[in-house]
């Protein structure tokens, strides 16, 4: 079955099969590429008269756009999130009170580090199409 110009699969190998590419936010030329151009303009980045980008998934895990209630509203191409994230600062916490006991010794803090903030993953590539179906609107 022929894919849908601009789909984006899963590919569990190291290379981009024959008319995809890697979602890694490469700067494609809009003159060889007018189709794909017609359906992604410029929302991943590009300058929208010779280039244009294409989604950049790497470090990232998609989320459909749009809203609904009590979701925060998604415009597509928006990223979101990070990596790691920032640990609270003593300044931020307002903290009461005292400790008493024996043998007790300072532990070194681990305020203002960063600590991992990722689900458990699995690293698999994700391709584009770069030829395919014109998608037909509803």
């Amino acid at each position: 079955m022929e894919p849908l110009l601009g789909q984006i699969v899963l590919f569990s190998g190291n290379f981009a099969p024959r008319g995809w590419a890697f979602c890694n936010g490469q700067l494609l030329d809009i003159a060889s590429n007018e189709a794909l151009f017609a359906i992604l303009g410029t929302t991943y980045g590009g300058d929208g008269h010779t280039s244009f980008r294409l989604p950049d998934l790497r470090g990232r895990v998609p989320m459909h756009a749009g809203d609904g209630p009590g979701l925060t509203p998604r415009r597509l191409g928006e990223q979101t999130g990070s990596e790691r994230r920032n640990g609270s600062t003593v300044e931020q916490l307002e903290l009461q009170g005292s400790v008493a006991g024996q043998n007790m010794a300072p532990q070194p803090n681990r305020f203002g580090t960063s600590d991992d903030n990722m689900q458990p993953t699995l690293c698999m590539n994700y391709v584009i199409a770069l030829k395919g179906t014109f998608p037909s609107r509803n």
